[in-house]
């Protein structure tokens, strides 16, 4: 969850010769499949994709994200470009320990969807309450879960000839012997 403290209304403090906040707003985001799923219902587009926001899409979907209740209307106005860039930087990061060392060979061109997201956690009996859950926090999941139940990959010739001669080298290690 971010909290951010949203400035409504800043006088300047002549003591301490600067501006200080007279008026201010607290509010709780949560980047969650629940706050995406809001946000595509309204635009009808993957919000996942890569084509870049409005500010307009930018606000609404910082409102999909709010846990805060009653937030009045000028809240969302008075976002300063620091509140725009904390849950920028919210949005970004991973949200987990878990890292994938493999890469993969060419991006997906599945255009990922909430729906799609739901499809994925019915397939892998993931609890609908992880819906709460950071995004992506939530998508490495989903991937660890993926990764786990495939099946094993098949070595190349070149990867089997190179662990038959380790294992030949081990055993000529154990046994002193020279072939």
């Amino acid at each position: 969850m971010l909290k951010l403290k949203v400035v409504l209304q800043e006088g300047f403090d002549e003591k301490e010769n600067r501006f200080v906040a007279l008026r201010s707003f607290d509010l709780e985001l949560e980047h969650s499949l629940v706050s995406l799923s809001k946000w595509e219902s309204e635009f009808c587009k993957p919000f996942l994709g890569k084509e870049d926001k409005t500010l307009e899409e930018t606000i609404w979907y910082i409102k999909a994200m709010t846990l805060t209740e009653n937030v009045p209307g000028e809240v969302y106005e008075k976002l300063s470009n620091e509140n725009v860039d904390a849950v920028n930087k919210y949005i970004d990061a991973p949200m987990t320990a878990t890292t994938f060392t493999e890469k993969q060979n060419r991006p997906s061109r599945e255009i990922i969807t909430a729906e799609i997201i739901y499809w994925w956690m019915i397939g892998l009996n993931i609890p609908f309450d992880r819906e709460h859950w950071h995004l992506n926090r939530l998508l490495t999941l989903i991937r660890v879960c993926n990764t786990k139940n495939a099946p094993p990959k098949k070595m190349s010739r070149a990867e089997q000839a190179q662990q038959q001669r380790e294992l030949n080298a081990k055993r000529k290690a154990m046994s002193n012997s020279k072939g």
